[in-house]
């Protein structure tokens, strides 16, 4: 058993990788609500080079987190190699992984060469991973999807090249990049990946619950899981998750209160890290509202606010109503 093998059997459950979202408040309440291991938001390795303040505060960590995996985006195999490497001395021991991008279909970022786009040049992916992971002493791992174009599945002989590449794990993600993230992810091409290799494959998309993740193991035998779009708005998945993989099924979804008030934390938390980052609070506190009585009102008052006072505001309006419409579970 390799090391990051042996790193999966205690991190089978984590916060995957995303745009806008990943950041070291979001990271926090997972990692505190369960996630055995938080990625960040996608850092792109050319902004690196340049030197670009914005994109290197992408790389910040929390006050106490032990461990984070950074993921890479990019086309050019030395610059790639090259802030892999800055990445490992800037955070010394705290890092577990770098994992590369090769997944992201939005156009800003597949159109430029990058992201999803490698799938259709293994030739030049290969190179990137293979000089990425000759650059560093931490496990590098990658990140892609079923195929680029619909009904051409591509995984099986990507993770094959990832192996040949020297990669410690691929992270597939069922659905083709032409689909974005409509329709539903089909687990069957991590099932046929894993069978195809021997480092680990680790699932990816549509675990919106705990059922959905004893079901993705069940149904793709992956060493791992990344949860993506489940986790927004509800770091709670990731308790739920580890409770069922445990055969508890005791920890049952918050209540409106408790969603509101880890809205609050949220906000505060950003607000903490950076004054003007709070901004990004509109769109992840109407994620966590989702479902809650009022929870239309609430996501126009969030898109007003601009600070921490007016989303606290916000909250404590929502939670008004909440109590004025008679919603029992409002408060523990």
């Amino acid at each position: 058993m390799t090391s990051y093998e042996e790193f999966l059997e205690n991190h089978k459950v984590m916060l995957a990788p995303m745009a806008g979202v990943s950041d070291v408040a979001f990271r926090r309440l997972c990692r505190e609500a369960g996630a055995s291991l938080a990625f960040t938001e996608m850092v792109s390795a050319k902004g690196l080079h340049f030197a670009n303040e914005r994109t290197a505060s992408l790389v910040d960590l929390f006050e106490g987190e032990d461990l984070v995996g950074v993921q890479i985006f990019g086309h050019e195999p030395d610059t790639m190699a090259e802030q892999a490497r800055w990445i490992e001395r800037e955070l010394k021991g705290h890092l577990a992984v770098i994992d590369i991008n090769m997944g992201c279909p939005v156009r800003k970022i597949a159109g430029k060469g990058d992201g999803a786009a490698l799938i259709k040049d293994p030739v030049l992916a290969e190179r990137i991973v293979s000089e990425v992971v000759g650059a560093v002493d931490v496990p590098v791992t990658l990140k892609t999807r079923r195929g680029f174009y619909a009904d051409t599945e591509t995984c099986v002989d990507f993770a094959r090249m990832a192996q040949r590449a020297g990669a410690s794990a691929i992270a597939i993600h069922g659905r083709f990049a032409t689909q974005m993230y409509t329709g539903v992810a089909d687990w069957g091409c991590i099932a046929r990946a894993k069978a195809a290799v021997d480092i680990p494959v680790i699932g990816n998309g549509d675990v919106f619950s705990a059922q959905d993740a004893l079901d993705l193991f069940d149904a793709t035998a992956c060493d791992a899981i990344l949860v993506a779009r489940g986790a927004q708005g509800n770091p709670w998945i990731f308790s739920q998750i580890n409770a069922a993989l445990a055969g508890d099924a005791g920890c049952g979804a918050p209540t409106p209160f408790e969603r509101v008030e880890m809205a609050r934390r949220h906000a505060r938390l950003l607000a903490c890290h950076h004054p003007k980052a709070v901004v990004r609070m509109r769109k992840h506190a109407a994620w966590y509202v989702k479902g809650v009585p009022g929870a239309s009102a609430a996501r126009a008052a969030f898109n007003t606010c601009s600070s921490l006072q007016d989303f606290n505001e916000a909250f404590d309006a929502l939670l008004e109503r909440l109590s004025v419409s008679g919603e029992e579970s409002a408060r523990p």
